[in-house]
């Protein structure tokens, strides 16, 4: 690189490091509970773009295949700053960091299964419940003080969630209003988790750990989507009675699986077999291919 470039770039680093100091000194003049305002109003624009982008996607994706592809490429996008000092990224509470995870894709299996029968601003008014079930958990769980004002504040707040409910449960969701209510304390016992985590962890290693967690605890249910789907393409490309001869080779991948995952050693029976069902497959396929073959002719 020439050294008027090397040079333009020092001089553009330093004025971005001075811009990034002088905002910090701003944003240390406010008070902690403003800072802590600012940021969470920040959080609800992000979240509902990504709420908006989320729902046009369960409109024609399995619920279970969003979700897990939502946190697996969260993850992915977080990855070059882990491989870049992975012993930042280790956890001081492993424990915490699972039981937030689990809590967190219980209560994203609610709001996933009702996301596509709920209109976007009844799922944002639902979710709205959230801070009176953070609020009760805040003061028995952390012992937080809870004043008058903020009770009044979130209780006000309920009170435009009934507007939505009320009607026959909802405007549009009926049942699955319920199923949308029902993630609320499940995503608030999660935020009072992250709560308790960043006690003495960094907010990188809880958002990572996150996305961890909740991809792969969400992958056996993006997994059974994806069974069906490749299945019904299978009936949808020929007769069923063809497919079913291959359903046999599940005994062929389960005793792989076995082998490679618990060291089971398959019986010599458990191979003969095998061999059996992968001839029968062979053959059924290459019988098929020429019937497809002679009847095109």
């Amino acid at each position: 690189m020439p050294s008027s470039h090397r040079m333009k770039n020092s001089r553009l680093h330093r004025r971005w490091s001075l811009f990034k100091r002088l905002q910090h000194r701003q944003a240390m003049k406010l008070s902690p509970a403003v800072r802590g305002m600012l940021w969470a109003a920040i959080a609800g624009v992000l979240f509902s773009l990504l709420n908006t982008v989320v729902r046009s996607i369960t409109l024609n994706l399995d619920v279970y295949e969003s979700l897990f592809l939502r946190y697996a490429f969260g993850m992915l996008v977080m990855l070059p700053w882990v491989l870049r000092d992975p012993t930042s990224y280790v956890p001081k509470d492993i424990k915490g960091q699972f039981w937030r995870g689990a809590v967190h894709t219980l209560g994203l299996m609610f709001w996933f299964t009702a996301l596509p029968h709920t209109s976007l601003a009844d799922m944002t008014a639902l979710g709205f419940t959230g801070p009176i079930f953070i609020m009760l958990g805040a003061a028995w769980f952390l012992g937080e003080k809870m004043r008058a004002d903020r009770w009044i504040a979130a209780l006000i707040g309920f009170a435009g969630v009934l507007v939505v409910v009320g009607p026959q449960l909802s405007g549009t969701g009926g049942f699955y209003t319920l199923v949308m209510l029902a993630s609320s304390p499940m995503f608030a016992a999660s935020f009072l988790i992250t709560k308790a985590l960043t006690r003495h962890e960094s907010a990188s290693v809880i958002v990572f750990w996150q996305s961890l967690m909740v991809s792969l605890l969400g992958l056996p249910m993006a997994i059974y989507g994806w069974q069906h789907y490749c299945l019904t393409r299978g009936f949808n490309a020929t007769d069923i009675s063809v497919t079913q001869s291959l359903r046999f080779l599940d005994l062929v991948w389960a005793s792989l699986l076995g082998w490679l995952v618990f060291a089971d050693v398959p019986r010599s029976t458990t191979l003969l077999g095998a061999l059996v069902i992968m001839a029968s497959t062979v053959w059924i396929a290459r019988r098929e291919s020429r019937a497809r073959s002679a009847k095109s002719d």
